[in-house]
């Protein structure tokens, strides 16, 4: 599948680029950023997978996050793709935030007019990774995700649903019971009908409960002061009751932080070398 290279810049003696390809499993153009560390000049680099919130592009991540210099230190590749299909001329697709353009909330969709492009489980699944395997110096045995909000609930479901397959998993204020918060309800029930029993597969707190799979540590960070938090759309004690009853390790840091809005990568910033540590310490095993 041809590439194209959209941006490339030095930094931190490795590579920030940003490539643009046809989707196969989207049915459009998509654009991915990749930071490639110095190591990636000489041999092969295990890969950290960042899934960006709600109205993000992969730019978001890339420019505000800051996460570059630890990725070189610990010789990570790091990949952010976009958050959803554009431009797929789909009607009401640029009406709401929370739904559509934007937000293609990690799931495959079942419901007309949606189920055509909206398939961004499959894409970060399977399509994006061959992609990278197949363009750049990686090692494919070795591989976790992490993301934001509607990206932390992307890496924790994706994480849980494919077990062995990412080696350690973290977020930043993930939403995670969306069955049962108003984002959730939203996309899930746009995306995949009304029967709420389909949306348990795409819900970490539900995931969990049955999870039976190799070992998988997790990190979370949640803003103290986030407005998401207090509104009920994140529902992290869910989560963590959850892993609590199947003892799934998880580390909960309640940070003196907000996390959306203008606020929201400062807190990354000021916590993303911990996480990057944090999956280096799984790949570089």
């Amino acid at each position: 599948m041809a590439l194209k290279q959209v941006s490339s810049n030095k930094c931190f003696e490795g590579f920030q680029k940003v490539f643009e390809h046809d989707s196969a499993e989207l049915k459009c153009k998509m654009k991915f950023g990749i930071y490639l560390p110095p190591k990636a000049e000489t041999g092969k680099c295990p890969v950290l997978y960042w899934l960006s919130g709600l109205t993000c592009t992969e730019q978001n991540f890339i420019t505000k996050a800051g996460f570059q210099q630890a990725a070189a230190e610990h010789g990570l590749i790091v990949v952010a793709p976009d958050t959803s299909p554009r431009g797929c001329n789909i009607e009401g697709e640029d009406e709401s935030w929370d739904f559509g353009t934007g937000a293609g909330f990690y799931v495959d969709a079942t419901e007309d007019p949606w189920k055509t492009n909206y398939r961004m489980y499959s894409y970060i699944q399977d399509e994006l990774p061959k992609l990278i395997n197949a363009n750049f110096p990686t090692d494919p045995e070795r591989m976790s995700i992490s993301g934001h909000s509607m990206g932390g609930h992307g890496a924790l479901i994706l994480a849980l649903k494919n077990p062995g397959k990412y080696k350690s998993v973290s977020a930043f204020a993930p939403i995670c019971n969306p069955i049962q918060c108003q984002w959730g309800k939203k996309a899930l029930g746009g995306y995949l009908g009304p029967d709420a029993s389909k949306w348990e597969a795409y819900d970490a707190t539900q995931l969990v409960k049955s999870y039976a799979g190799s070992r998988l540590d997790i990190l979370i960070d949640q803003g103290k002061d986030d407005q998401f938090l207090s509104a009920g759309q994140l529902l992290p004690d869910n989560f963590i009751a959850a892993c609590t009853e199947r003892k799934i390790p998880v580390v909960f840091r309640l940070q003196q932080a907000s996390c959306f809005c203008t606020s929201g990568y400062f807190f990354i910033a000021t916590f993303i070398n911990d996480h990057i540590k944090h999956h280096a310490k799984y790949l570089n095993a």
